[in-house]
Order: structure tokens, then sequence, then C-alpha cells
């Protein structure tokens, strides 16, 4: 685990892991109010299971987990955009790229492809975007998470104290994990899974919470799909998703040239823990793809 300085002096926690020569690197990005810690079942397994050397680099992004705070001028998704496109230059400099984002993350990523349009043509070559939504849910959809979240986090003051989110560490209350559980997950989600995600959250309480709530709300993502058009694109939604509607993903997918919707059955929102294993041979998938890119160019 190391620091990243941007250049406005924010520092990101970024974590590598495999070949840092290889040809391939797959970029991590994970959703809002959680951390790269949501990466931890995918991540580390990447290496061993493509074709060929990889490597890849998960971040905590602005404001969230390790790395530094925002600011209501930087909480929003053109500065998550830019933040990337700096990270890809300066820590990524060569080779294809294959990026996965998971809610906000993948957001992030379609900032990119708007404000960085040559970057984004010249190394992307490939996208998972898990339980990511289009436009038309900014403004119906897009508010129903964060407001859940308020709710239950008042709950979690409510039973434990208003110093909760900065000292209690080690307990949650069985409300609002229960709460959570609905909200976040599928039909069956080890409790472990739902732990670490209700750790995450209340690390980003209530600082990044309040902050990244409106960017969520004011973000026009039809905008971008023009340009990620034309580069692979798997889109991953989970059946019992709360937030992001399956048919939705379904619809805008189908509107790529190269695109491939996933709907997962019995799988909520935080897909990248609660769906690993339908995950990982998707993300390796495209990695093995931008292999042969390279031996047809």
């Amino acid at each position: 685990m190391t620091r990243f300085a941007l250049a406005d002096g924010t520092p990101l926690q970024i974590v590598r892991r495999g070949d840092p020569a290889a040809p391939v690197t797959v970029v991590f990005v994970h959703g809002y109010a959680l951390d790269q810690r949501s990466w931890s079942r995918i991540a580390p397994l990447v290496p061993d299971a493509a074709e060929g050397p990889v490597a890849v680099l998960t971040y905590d992004q602005r404001g969230h987990g390790g790395s530094g705070r925002a600011r209501r001028r930087t909480a929003t998704m053109s500065q998550l955009g830019d933040d990337l496109a700096e990270l890809l230059e300066r820590e990524v400099p060569a080779g294809r790229v294959v990026l996965v984002g998971h809610d906000m993350g993948g957001l992030a990523i379609m900032s990119l492809s708007q404000r960085h349009p040559a970057l984004f043509r010249a190394r992307v070559s490939g996208l998972a975007l898990l339980a990511t939504s289009s436009g038309k849910l900014a403004t119906e959809v897009s508010a129903t998470w964060p407001n859940a979240l308020g709710k239950l986090a008042r709950d979690l003051e409510a039973v434990l104290g208003s110093k909760l989110f900065g000292v209690v560490h080690e307990h949650t209350s069985r409300a609002v994990s229960a709460g959570l559980r609905w909200w976040l997950f599928g039909d069956d989600p080890e409790p472990d899974l739902v732990e670490l995600t209700v750790q995450m959250i209340r690390g980003n309480w209530p600082h990044t919470v309040s902050l990244f709530r409106p960017a969520l709300d004011a973000y026009a993502r039809d905008a971008a799909l023009a340009q990620v058009s034309g580069v692979p694109v798997t889109a991953i939604v989970g059946e019992r998703d709360r937030i992001v509607r399956a048919g939705d993903v379904e619809q805008w997918v189908g509107g790529l040239e190269e695109g491939t919707a996933v709907v997962l059955p019995g799988v909520g929102h935080v897909v990248p823990l609660e769906a690993a294993p339908q995950v990982l041979p998707r993300v390796v998938a495209l990695v093995n793809a931008s292999y042969r890119q390279d031996q047809d160019s």
C-alpha cells in the first residue's frame, strides 16, 4: 500500500499487484461510500487467472477510505474523472488498460471518457461496469441509496451514541446491519461481507456521504455513452439490486457497439463482494481480449 499525490496535493491510497511491467493493467474503481476493500475478492486473483502477465491497481477515491478528504468543490464526478486520468498518466504510463468500476466508480470512468477522450481512446481496451446506471435514473434512483444510508446512520447513532462513527469500530447494531443487508445485498449474502460493507460505509460517514450525494444526483451519465461506444463493455447488475434496475442496464448497454449486459440472479447492489466468482472471469475475459488486440495490431 502506497500513497500517490495528485496535482492539487490530495493523496490517494493505492495498492499494486501483479507484474508492474505487464502490457495490460486492470484498474479497479470503487463505489459511493465504500473503499478499495470492496475489490478484495477479485483484484488479488486477477494476475494468476489471466492468460499473460497483468498488473492490478486498486485505490481509494478522493474523500474515501485512506485517501485525502474531498471538499465541496472537488466532490464531483468531473473531479473523480480527472483524478483517474492523472492516476493513469503518472502511475500507468504505458500499455493497455482495463477499467472496472462499481456504482460511483463506474460514473468516474464515464467522466474520464468525457473529459479525457484522447487518453480514453488511446489506452482503454475494455470496461466492466458493475451496478452502474444511465442518466435517466439520476433523480429517481440515485437518491435512494444516500437516503437509506442516512436513515440507517441515524439509527446507528440512536443505538450507540453520537460519537459512534469516530469511536466505535468493533460493533455494529443488528438493526443497521439488517437494514443495509436488505438495501444493498441480494438473497443470501455472507454475514462477513455485510459487516465489511457496514465498516466501509461507517468509515466514510458523515463527511463523504453528504459531500458526494449532490454529485450522484447531478451527473448526466447518458452523455458519456457515446464516448465508451466502440470499447468492449461488460455491464453487470444484480437481479435484486434495489438501486440500479437491471432492465435499465440492459437497455443502455444494448445501444453500445460492443456492449454485453449480465444480470446475476439473486444478487444485490454490492456486486464486487456478493458476486465475486461471477465477476472475476468476466474481468479476466476483458484482459485476455486486450492481449489479442495487441497481437492483431
